[in-house]
């Protein structure tokens, strides 16, 4: 067994659902430690967060990740139990095989191995690892980002283990993401008899015409990197459950997924015009999950473009493509963000699991691209 699969398979077999850990933490500390890594552990409320840190001079390259995983669901549904991981073939399976367990493996490897053969790098290597990524995100990442701007410690690169590849290892690499905000809309009406609407106010019908203009407005072209913006309603709901009756409330989640063309703020201002317009009696609660950014032409890009085509063979396709991901909170601080990690097509899914032989693929370009960037 190699020695990506033996450390990924510790850490499938250790339960940390979103904010656990489950020492999976702990254990790599005790691995980095003896590389003359410096630890701390940041506990904020029920998330346990690491920054690990070998030197302490720029420039700093960063391994970022999340020792959490979603729930597997009801274990009988796997075909092996999610959290005891089993191979079948190149296949490894268990709950955070490819999100992101075996990435983080990957990074304590090639880690260890640069280290052993390049003792006097230059600049620093570190490590931000947390359980609350797949959570509410509040007091992992972000928190650490905090703690770190307080003391003025900077990142210079950064590489985010998440699943990037889509058939491949390296094939594709995220280099930003689009922004995220959420939309809680309460439209008021008039409950009523549906025998006797002149005697009520629907608002269902009085809000249904601004929805739909939201959904039909172009709120920008999108750029070379980001595709446009995108409005999507994501639930809604008014009613009592009667057929008679119409309902007083409507209630309605809505996403915007948007490119640097525009703001926030901006799209605020123009959905609270368009509802303004419809002349609608409604409150609405926003939720910022994070600005867009992207990491261009650069150090880091070039490096891990060189490093996964000396692996692989491979050209890779730099994407924003997708959710959103930790990598939101560390780009604004400065730092150049790329995400690069396994197939994600199993991801959050039933049956989760990795290809052991692109996990080896993984560690070998995590090693190269430290060299590319910690060698002179």
């Amino acid at each position: 067994m190699s020695a990506v699969v033996e450390l990924t398979k510790d850490l499938i077999n250790r339960r940390s659902v979103t904010p656990e850990d489950a020492d999976c933490q702990k254990m790599m500390a005790e691995r980095l430690a003896p590389l003359g890594f410096d630890v701390e552990s940041m506990v904020f409320h029920d998330t346990t967060n690491m920054w690990a840190r070998k030197g302490s001079e720029g420039p700093v390259f960063c391994f970022a990740g999340h020792t959490d995983v979603v729930p597997s669901g009801p274990e009988e549904n796997w075909k092996y139990p999610p959290f005891s991981a089993t191979e079948d073939g190149d296949l490894l399976y268990g709950r955070g095989a490819a999100d992101m367990k075996g990435s983080l493996a990957a990074m304590l490897i090639a880690t260890e191995r640069f280290v052993q053969k390049h003792p006097d790098h230059k600049g620093s290597i570190a490590f931000l690892i947390t359980s609350d990524e797949e959570g509410p995100f509040i007091n992992g990442t972000t928190k650490v980002i905090d703690t770190l701007e307080a003391r003025n410690e900077k990142i210079t690169w950064c590489l985010v283990g998440e699943p990037s590849s889509t058939e491949k290892v390296g094939d594709v690499v995220k280099n930003g993401r689009r922004g995220s905000l959420t939309g809680d809309l309460t439209v008021t009406g008039v409950q009523g008899h549906v025998a006797y609407p002149h005697l009520a106010k629907n608002p269902v019908h009085l809000a249904a015409p601004a929805l739909a203009e939201l959904s039909t407005t172009v709120w920008d072209e999108g750029n070379e990197f980001f595709p446009p913006t995108s409005f999507q309603i994501s639930n809604i709901h008014g009613g009592t459950g009667a057929g008679n009756v119409i309902p007083g409330h409507l209630d309605v989640c809505f996403n915007f997924r948007f490119s640097t063309e525009v703001t926030d703020q901006k799209l605020i201002a123009r959905t609270r015009e368009i509802f303004d317009k419809h002349q609608l009696d409604y409150d609405i609660h926003w939720t910022f999950n994070g600005q867009p950014f992207l990491t261009a032409a650069g150090d880091l890009v070039a490096a891990t473009q060189k490093a996964i085509a000396s692996v692989t063979g491979r050209e890779t396709q730099l994407s924003t493509a997708g959710g959103t991901s930790d990598g939101r909170f560390i780009a604004p601080t400065g730092a150049q963000v790329v995400e690069l990690g396994p197939v994600n097509a199993t991801i959050h899914k039933v049956n989760e699991c990795v290809s052991m032989s692109d996990l080896d693929q993984l560690a070998l370009v995590y090693e190269n691209i430290l060299a590319e960037l910690l060698v002179e």
